[in-house]
C-alpha cells in the first residue's frame, strides 16, 4: 500500500524554522530523505518519528490512516 501524506511535510518544516540547508547542516536529515519526502515517497519509521519531533505534532497529524 502506498504512503500518504496529509501535509506537505518539506513546506511544514520550513514553517517552523527548518530549511533544506538547517536540515543538512545540523544533520537533522540527508538530501536523499528530503528528496524522498518532496516526491511524497515512503521514509524509515525512525524518521517520521523525527519529523513528529521537529514538527511538534503526531504522526496521524502527518499520515493518512486507511
Amino acid at each position: 500500500m502506498p504512503i500518504e501524506y496529509k501535509i506537505n511535510v518539506m513546506e511544514s518544516l520550513k514553517e517552523k524554522g527548518y530549511s533544506s540547508t538547517l536540515l543538512r547542516k545540523k544533520k537533522i536529515m540527508g538530501e536523499a530523505t528530503m528528496q524522498r519526502l518532496r516526491h511524497n515517497k515512503s521514509v524509515s519509521y525512525d524518521v517520521l518519528s523525527k519529523l513528529c519531533e521537529l514538527l511538534e505534532c503526531d504522526i496521524s497529524d502527518i499520515l493518512v490512516n486507511r
